[in-house]
């Protein structure tokens, strides 16, 4: 199986270099703002028909890969 990460793309020429889905204009952070609000997964895929599901698992990854790398670096 291809690297989900594949899908998330940071182009300076797209939504000013923020990562984005498959270089589209979806960013990973509105997908997560979306899933944080409360939207299903169901319900971003039929508000955005070109998005696919693994498009958000994806974002997801994303963002767990970041608070990974970020964490060291949090103080109490």
């Amino acid at each position: 199986m291809k690297d989900i990460l594949n899908r998330i793309s940071i182009n300076p020429q797209v939504c000013h270099g923020k990562p984005t889905i498959r270089n589209k204009r979806y960013t990973v952070e509105l997908i997560l703002d979306l899933l944080s609000s409360g939207m299903t997964e169901n319900e971003i895929l039929e508000d955005y028909p070109s998005l696919e599901k693994e498009d958000i698992l994806a974002c997801l990854r994303y963002a767990s890969l970041l608070t990974k790398a970020n964490s060291f670096s949090i103080s109490a």
